[in-house]
């Protein structure tokens, strides 16, 4: 694959895409991804996605992630993950940040996971929710916390709760609010 060309890897078909080897897809150059239509990354199985490198998961554009299936998005590894720019996760669509797992989330920075939008926080399942570290959910803003649903502030720990600024409890509807009791 090191010999293709950027106008010869944009001509493979979604499914010569979905034939690469786990090794054939890490090897691809950034530049290669670059070219990648929707319909090509969509041919990406979860192993091609678990393969590529933490310099070829930065180099994808949010149109690029947000390409991306819940499954496959759900496959990235906890380095992938971590690595993610803070640009690329402000950008990601709720179907994407819904497909984070709480490992995923668990591996976000206090930045990335500042870098979320209340829409996106609403999309974090609740089930998902007991993957912020303590420190990020300290660090979420009034809003940040408002686009968190009853269900989600239901699914906080005990010591994530205690993490919330008072502000933060100010914030709350009280349908929020009886979440945590």
């Amino acid at each position: 694959l090191a010999a293709l060309t950027t106008t010869q890897v944009a001509g493979l078909t979604s499914q010569q895409v979905a034939a690469l080897t786990s090794t054939q897809a890490a090897a691809l150059e950034t530049t290669d991804l670059a070219v990648l239509s929707t319909a090509q990354l969509r041919g990406l199985g979860t192993t091609q996605i678990a393969a590529l490198t933490t310099t070829q998961a930065t180099a994808l554009t949010t149109t690029q992630l947000n390409a991306l299936t819940t499954t496959q998005f759900g496959a990235l590894t906890t380095t992938q993950a971590a690595a993610l720019t803070t640009t690329q996760i402000a950008g990601l669509g709720t179907t994407q940040v819904a497909g984070l797992g709480s490992a995923q989330l668990a591996a976000l920075t206090t930045t990335q996971v500042g870098a979320l939008t209340s829409t996106q926080m609403g999309a974090i399942r609740s089930s998902q929710i007991r993957g912020l570290e303590t420190s990020d959910i300290a660090a979420l803003t009034t809003t940040q916390i408002g686009g968190l649903g009853s269900a989600q502030v239901t699914g906080l720990t005990s010591t994530q709760a205690g993490a919330l600024e008072t502000t933060d409890l100010a914030a709350l509807t009280t349908t929020q609010l009886r979440g945590l009791a």
